[in-house]
C-alpha cells in the first residue's frame, strides 16, 4: 500500500516545484512564550559562560596553569555546545533565540567577569561561581520548562549534569581535605 502523505502534487502557481504534503510537517508542537523565556535565559547564560570561559583561559597565571588551561577549554567547548543545543530546541519549537551581544550582556545573570591577569587560585572560584550560577538558572526555570515540556527538560538535565562536574572537577583545586 502506497502512501499519499508521500506523494509528490503540483506546487501552485505552476512554478513546476514538486511539494508534497510532508512540507512543514514541522508544526506540531509550538513552544509557548514561557517556555520560549525560559531558554532564552538559559541560552544567554550559556553564551556568557563560553565567553567568560576564554576571557579566563586567556589570562590565567600560576600554579597549574597548563591543568587549568586545559580544563577551561573543555567547559567552554561545551558551554558552546550546550548554548548550541538549546539554541537549536528553542527554534525547533518556532522560538526565536536571540544570542546578539548587547542581548547576552543586558540579560544574562552571570556576574561580570575581571579584566587583566589572574591567578589560578582566583580563576577556580571564579570560574566555580559562574559554573554554579549557569545552574543556578536551569534550576531556576527547571520545573516550568518539564511542565511545559520535558522533551527540553531533558536537554537541561545533560547540561546540569555536566556543568555540576565541572564545577566539582575545578573546584576541586582550591579545595582543602576536611577531617
Amino acid at each position: 500500500m502506497t502512501s499519499t502523505i508521500d506523494r509528490p502534487t503540483e506546487a501552485p502557481s505552476g512554478s513546476g516545484v514538486k511539494k508534497t504534503r510532508r512540507q512543514n510537517a514541522e508544526k506540531g508542537f509550538v513552544a509557548p512564550k514561557r517556555l520560549g523565556a525560559h531558554l532564552q535565559l538559559v541560552l544567554v547564560d550559556l553564551i556568557e559562560l563560553h565567553l567568560q570561559g576564554k576571557q579566563a583561559h586567556w589570562n590565567v597565571v600560576g600554579k597549574n596553569f597548563r591543568d587549568l588551561h586545559l580544563q577551561l577549554d573543555e567547559i567552554i567547548d561545551f558551554a558552546r555546545e550546550a548554548s548550541d543545543d538549546i539554541a537549536e530546541r528553542l527554534r525547533a519549537l518556532h522560538a526565536v533565540p536571540d544570542g546578539r551581544s548587547d542581548v547576552v550582556a543586558a540579560t544574562t545573570t552571570l556576574p561580570e567577569f575581571p579584566h587583566g591577569e589572574i591567578d589560578t587560585a582566583e580563576t577556580v572560584d571564579l570560574v566555580v561561581q559562574r559554573l554554579e550560577a549557569t545552574v543556578g538558572t536551569m534550576r531556576e526555570v527547571h520545573d516550568d520548562v518539564d511542565e511545559d515540556d520535558p522533551t527540553s527538560a531533558d536537554i537541561l538535565h545533560g547540561i546540569i549534569e555536566r556543568l555540576e562536574q565541572f564545577a566539582w572537577m575545578v573546584g576541586a583545586e582550591n579545595r582543602t581535605v576536611s577531617r
